[in-house]
């Protein structure tokens, strides 16, 4: 589930759908997103289409219910610890808020199996450095004119195989933004994919 349907929610959302995810539970200030719900622009009216297939109603406390992933970009302290008892058993928590998370994740790690912020001080750190440097190199390598959901998600592929098997654990799902081998990893993924396209 997604917590904030602006533009980073929406972007996500659309590129958790791109790579397959089977359903994605929006949720703004209003509550769920559906067709029904008020105000909606063009991005949001197309979350509200593609999403919640379940046909979930309510808030943020219908939305965790057994969700496996809560990824937050809305804003500090909105989901609570009983909001995580009631996420499947291993669940991930992205709480993405910066500098304050959506949720404290030290309380987050008594309940998720991995836990991530946009914090440098903490493990598993959601920095857009490590993507930016790497996206443009690979689209200015090939002289790309836009940037396609099909490099983006080769760039979050790329950037996830940095992470070794062997260096795999909760603590470290997510490279370092210091690890020198971002760059070169996400801008290689990026030219092959803008190459295949053209």
């Amino acid at each position: 589930m997604i917590l904030g349907v602006g533009a980073a929610g929406v972007a996500i959302t659309k590129i958790l759908l791109a790579a397959g995810i089977g359903d994605v539970v929006a949720v703004d200030h209003q509550g769920i997103l559906t067709a029904a719900s008020p105000d909606l622009d063009e991005e949001r009216a197309w979350i509200a289409s593609h999403t919640n297939l379940e046909g979930r109603t309510g808030g943020l406390d219908e939305a965790v219910d057994g969700a496996d992933v809560f990824i937050g970009v809305s804003g500090p302290n909105l989901l609570r610890e009983e909001h995580l008892a009631k996420l499947a058993p291993d669940a991930i928590v992205f709480a993405l808020a910066n500098p304050d998370p959506e949720i404290d994740p030290v309380i987050a790690r008594r309940y998720a199996a991995v836990v991530a912020t946009g914090r440098s001080d903490e493990p598993n750190q959601i920095n857009n450095v490590l993507v930016f440097p790497g996206l443009f190199r690979g689209l200015l390598n090939v002289g790309a004119k836009k940037i396609t959901e099909e490099m983006e998600l080769a760039a979050g592929r790329a950037l996830a195989a940095v992470v070794s098997a062997d260096e795999l654990s909760p603590a470290y799902v997510v490279p370092s933004v210091f690890n020198p081998g971002v760059v070169a990893a996400v801008s290689g993924a990026v030219e092959q994919a803008a190459a295949a396209q053209r």
